[in-house]
This record gives structure tokens, C-alpha cells and sequence, in this order.
């Protein structure tokens, strides 16, 4: 499918077209799903249907922010009065004034709003084919550049991922050898926990004695725990040897190991047993760390 690739990086592209240079600058910070905000320089706007879908064919998770910085070359232009714009301002200022009681907006206020101050290029004039054409290109060049980045990074933590699924796999191992879960300990135990029923009710009937031994021995057998350990360690190996947007398959997966481990830790009435199972908390927990970076 594809390598593995996390949520976060950073690129940057830029170029020139006729009348003007521009700037093209992507951060991508982790998220559930993907979004996008992107700041688009004024009189750009119309590009903002057309990134999104670019964005969108090369990434499945993560929160993008996009920049594009345009400086006109040439003279700056001067600047006019929308009149049309600025009646519409000033009707919408005196119907707020009719209705609640607020200070008059001071000018410049007014001749910032959007529409009301206009700019006309001078010099070098601007031909919009080209630029859209060239910032599309700078667009492609930064999220190529960007897709690298978080390539790279995703190559980082697999190596991570693997080392703490060893881990666990090492862990489960050890807890499936431990003695205490040998055929003589668990009968050692369950022996003496059956003296104790029958001290604590003497008159207890066969049957109903069978069954407290039976319910006692199921409540400490960790044979479950254990293979299901070992399911969860081979499906995660599949998904991070498959790359791609696996990202919350394997937190699932993580959440699911760390059940395991919870309920290994509940089971246990030895202390060597506890301690593995503790062990196998802390490693699942630096797994799911390291998941949540993940595409």
C-alpha cells in the first residue's frame, strides 16, 4: 500500500509568474480526520476549491495549514473608494445606530473593511492564467515536498513501533513460561483455596464445591489474555509492514492491547505475573504514543 507516514511536517515552495513572486508554506500537525485551513493571499480566493482537492488526493489524516504569500512587483497601484461598497456600509452603520446605542466607526475602520478600499495595479500587470497556473505548480512542488517529510518521519516511528511490539511479544513470552502458571502451582493454589471454602462451610456439598473450584480456576487462567496478545502482535506487524493511512487501525489495536494487559494484571495472584503485566502497560502505552503520530 504504501510506506508508513505521520501526521507532522513542514515544506515550502515558491515562485514567480508575470507581475508578481509568491510563497507557498505548509505545516501538517496531527488530527482525528483531515482538515484544512488555508490563507490565501487577496484576489486568490478562487484557488481555494482547487487546493483543498489536491490536498485531498495525497493525504487521508492530519491538520493542514497553507500560506500563500503573493508580492506584486512593480508599483504598488493606487488606491479608490468602492462608493458603491461604502453606501452599503454606511446604510448597514445607520440601521445599527437606530436600533442600539453605539459610538460612530472612526474612517480608517470603515476603509479597512473588505470592498470598500480598492487597489489598481500600475507596471507590471498581472496575467492570471499564468499565476494560477505557476502557484498550482508551487502548490504541487510544497505537498510533494511535504508527503516526503511525513514519509520520512512514519519511517521513524515504525522502526519505534516494531521495537515495542518485540517488547510486548517478549512480555507475553515471559508471562507464558512464568512458573506461576505452571500445572502444579495452579494446583497448589486451587487447593488451598478450596480448604478455605470448606473451612469457611464445612457442610458445603460436592457439587457446589466443584463448581467455587471450577470459577476459581477460570478466574486466574490468563490462556485467553495470552493468545490474544499474540493476535493483536501479528496484526500489528501486518499493518505497519503494510504502510499507508493505518493510523487508526492501529490505535484501536493499541486500545485492544492494553485490555489485554488489564485484564492479565486482574487475573494475576502472583507478584512475578503483576510485574510482567506491568510491564506490558508500559510498553503499550509508549506504543499508543507513538500510534497517535501516525496517518
Amino acid at each position: 500500500m504504501g510506506a508508513l507516514a505521520s501526521m507532522t511536517g513542514y515544506a515550502r515552495a515558491s515562485g514567480t509568474a508575470p507581475g508578481l513572486a509568491f510563497l507557498i508554506e505548509v505545516r501538517s500537525v496531527n488530527a482525528r480526520g483531515l482538515d484544512m485551513r488555508l490563507r490565501l493571499a487577496p484576489g486568490f480566493d478562487a484557488l481555494d476549491s482547487e487546493i483543498r482537492r489536491r490536498v485531498t488526493e495525497r493525504f487521508a489524516r492530519g491538520a493542514l495549514s497553507i500560506t500563500l504569500s503573493v508580492e506584486r512587483a512593480g508599483d504598488l497601484g493606487r488606491l479608490s473608494v468602492n462608493l458603491e461598497a461604502l453606501e452599503t456600509v454606511l446604510s448597514a452603520i445607520e440601521a445599527l445606530k437606530a436600533r442600539i446605542d453605539t459610538d460612530p466607526p472612526r474612517p480608517e475602520g470603515i476603509l479597512m473593511l473588505k470592498g470598500v478600499l480598492e487597489q489598481h495595479e500600475t507596471g507590471a500587470e498581472r496575467d492570471d492564467d499564468a499565476a494560477t497556473g505557476a502557484i498550482l505548480k508551487a502548490v504541487d512542488t510544497a505537498l510533494a515536498a511535504l508527503q516526503a517529510t511525513r514519509r520520512d518521519e512514519g519511517g521513524r516511528i515504525a522502526t519505534v513501533l516494531f521495537e515495542r511490539i518485540t517488547e510486548i511479544t517478549a512480555l507475553t513470552q515471559q508471562a507464558e513460561v512464568h512458573p506461576a502458571r505452571s500445572r502444579s502451582a495452579i494446583l497448589t493454589r486451587l487447593k488451598a483455596q478450596v480448604a478455605e471454602l470448606l473451612d469457611a462451610n464445612p457442610a458445603l456439598p460436592e457439587e457446589r464445591l466443584v463448581q467455587e473450584a471450577l470459577l476459581v480456576a477460570t478466574r486466574v487462567d490468563i490462556r485467553e489474555e495470552l493468545d490474544r496478545l499474540g493476535v493483536h502482535c501479528a496484526a500489528a506487524r501486518t499493518l505497519i509492514a503494510e504502510g499507508g493511512p493505518v493510523g487508526r487501525k492501529l490505535d484501536f489495536l493499541a486500545q485492544e492491547f492494553n485490555r489485554e494487559a488489564n485484564t492479565l494484571c486482574s487475573k494475576s495472584n502472583d507478584v512475578g505475573l503483576t510485574a510482567i503485566g506491568l510491564d506490558l502497560k508500559a510498553a503499550i502505552d509508549q506504543l499508543r504514543e507513538q500510534v497517535q503520530n501516525i496517518e
